[in-house]
């Protein structure tokens, strides 16, 4: 029988036990200011970007086998992009 979610809120809210165990492998391994939230959007934007029709097992096995650096350099990325963007615009002010 496939499981059927009618929104992304609803598969974060059933693959969040695997984003919070992973969060706690990479707290434990010194990535202290990762979040849930950190890895579903790694996995989101990149990792499953151009995928479809992903089983939830498929799912949960990308949560808790997916490499600790990459998800870093991901959110390193997108903050220092964030910050960028911040400071261009109030520096044109």
């Amino acid at each position: 029988m496939d499981v059927v979610f009618n929104s992304l809120e609803e598969l974060y809210e059933r693959i969040k036990p695997a984003l919070t165990t992973k969060r706690r492998e990479m707290h434990r391994n010194g990535f202290n200011y990762i979040k849930e939230d950190d890895i579903w959007n790694f996995l989101k934007e990149v990792k499953w970007k151009s995928s479809s029709s992903l089983a939830l097992h498929e799912m949960v096995r990308d949560v808790l086998n997916c490499d600790n650096d990459l998800i870093d350099n991901y959110l390193k990325t997108k903050l220092n992009l964030r910050n960028r963007r911040v400071y261009f615009e109030t520096s044109e002010e």
